[in-house]
């Protein structure tokens, strides 16, 4: 199949940067987006990851160019409250670890725990991440790695209006009513519009795709939440809520997100239906604001991912492909790398099935590794003061520990395999997560079994390394102070 003619159905942050994206790679081409004037964009996905500066980079996109007309800030990591149990919290902050001078990676914080068990867990990411200096003095420097918070529906329409319709993709606003299908797939797009590619961003209803009855993948045992409240609240006090990462907080059934953007915050309450119903769940978010006097909104989401992306000529981008629940800011994640893997496979002149079936593979690898990195955030959980959480606690989480069956996803046997026989865990998320929930890749009855040393012994060194990480902290701590503060670096972007 040559690819010529390629029409996007679906507006919003996914179709936009869809076009963007094949507009940018491929400018011979003809891409159109057809967007509906009657659907709206859901519109909340506005916390990224730092993957999002390599999809920006790739296209030339400078973030003076957007953050101004995007409402967007800075973020440098991601606060978790109250998951392991109530009352605690810990980071994961964006970019490397720094290991200099450390003997044993991120084991060495361990050893640190081991030498002062009084060590709070929270203190492992402000020992192996210079970039926790600056965000526990909520101060930035260029230097340092960070995504951002930005509004995703203006962000859509700045890459319509400023980016794709400036170099040449075409634009129509149109309801889809009528979908042609043959032996190629889609012939026609209300009887008019033909392509030799179309791609599905029109969200959970996945439009195009489901013309052929692909199969779905569930996944609502691993991750039960499935809908959220979401809404937007003024600053109270502005200097002090412009943070430069997002919060998750775990309350009764699931957990409320914090993102807070240039002119205001955008906060939702992600919840499983199953352990309660959309009246009870608004009344528990509304009391953790403290307000009722906003405009709430309804979400409904569908969790899992298709079992073919890409049939015949059409290709799923967005929630129209799959969704995990937006906990590690995933939404736009899923949007930015299927479309680095959509782009290599239209590297040569045609595309045939093996292309399309190469193009699920490495979606669906990634999607997967995702969401089981989500679910560690329940797996390690110790609440049990609900009974959505002592659900979570008695859950049967993966039958491939259990059976041994090998994976090629990075996610639970990965990491459990790492701890039982490594007794290191090399994958910074998974180490931020693991340290957050008390769930130590090593331990001193391991390190005597395998050592033949006492432990006075190993005390020795093991004040050695207290001494380096506090040091480590105390410069980056120093470091971080001397920049300017979020605030103050922000109002020159949007003045």
């Amino acid at each position: 199949m040559n690819i010529n003619k390629i029409i996007i159905v679906g507006g919003g942050s996914a179709g936009w940067m869809t076009a963007a994206t094949l507009i940018k790679f491929f400018p011979q081409k003809e891409i159109t987006v057809i967007e509906s004037p009657h659907t709206p964009s859901i519109g909340v996905g506005e916390s990224t990851v730092l993957q999002i500066t390599e999809w920006l980079r790739s296209l030339d996109i400078k973030e003076k160019d957007f953050m101004k007309h995007t409402d967007a800030t800075y973020k440098l990591s991601i606060k978790f409250i109250d998951f392991y149990l109530k009352g605690e919290s810990f980071h994961y902050p964006f970019g490397e670890p720094n290991f200099q001078n450390n003997l044993a990676g991120f084991n060495d914080w361990w050893f640190k725990k081991f030498y002062k068990p009084d060590t709070p867990y929270s203190d492992f990411a402000d020992c192996m991440f210079p970039q926790m200096g600056y965000v526990n003095n909520n101060t930035y420097d260029k230097k340092i790695p960070a995504a951002y918070h930005f509004d995703a529906v203006k962000f859509g329409k700045w890459l319509k209006e400023y980016f794709c319709l400036p170099k040449g993709v075409k634009y129509i606003q149109e309801d889809i009513n009528d979908i042609s299908i043959n032996d190629e797939g889609i012939s026609k797009l209300n009887n008019k519009y033909s392509a030799d590619l179309f791609i599905d961003c029109t969200g959970f209803k996945s439009l195009l795709l489901n013309k052929f009855n692909v199969p779905f993948e569930n996944l609502e045992k691993m991750l039960p939440n499935d809908s959220a409240w979401a809404v937007q609240i003024p600053f109270k006090n502005k200097k002090e809520q412009l943070v430069n990462y997002t919060s998750c907080t775990a309350i009764e059934n699931g957990w409320v997100w914090n993102v807070p953007l240039w002119s205001r915050i955008g906060t939702g309450y992600v919840y499983s239906s199953k352990f309660v119903d959309d009246e009870t769940a608004l009344k528990q978010f509304q009391k953790h604001l403290g307000t009722k006097e906003l405009n709430f909104r309804n979400i409904k989401s569908k969790i899992g991912i298709y079992k073919k992306l890409w049939i015949k000529n059409v290709v799923a981008i967005g929630l129209a492909a799959g969704f995990i629940e937006p906990l590690e800011s995933n939404g736009l994640y899923s949007v930015h790398e299927f479309l680095h893997i959509l782009v290599r496979n239209l590297q040569r002149e045609k595309v045939s099935q093996f292309d399309r079936d190469n193009f699920t593979f490495n979606c669906k690898i990634r999607f997967y590794d995702f969401a089981e990195f989500v679910a560690m955030h329940y797996a390690l959980s110790h609440r049990t003061d609900t009974e959505y959480w002592k659900n979570n606690f008695n859950k049967d989480w993966s039958n491939e520990i259990i059976e041994q069956i090998p994976t090629l996803k990075k996610g639970f046997l990965d990491i459990v395999y790492r701890r039982s026989f490594d007794y290191q865990i090399h994958n910074w998320g998974h180490a931020c997560v693991a340290a957050g929930m008390h769930w130590g890749p090593t331990d001193i009855p391991t390190i005597l079994k395998y050592n033949d040393r006492s432990l006075k012994s190993f005390k020795d060194d093991w004040e050695i390394v207290n001494s380096l990480l506090n040091q480590k902290k105390l410069t980056w701590d120093q470091e971080a102070k001397k920049a300017k503060s979020l605030y103050e670096v922000l109002n020159e972007y949007h003045k």
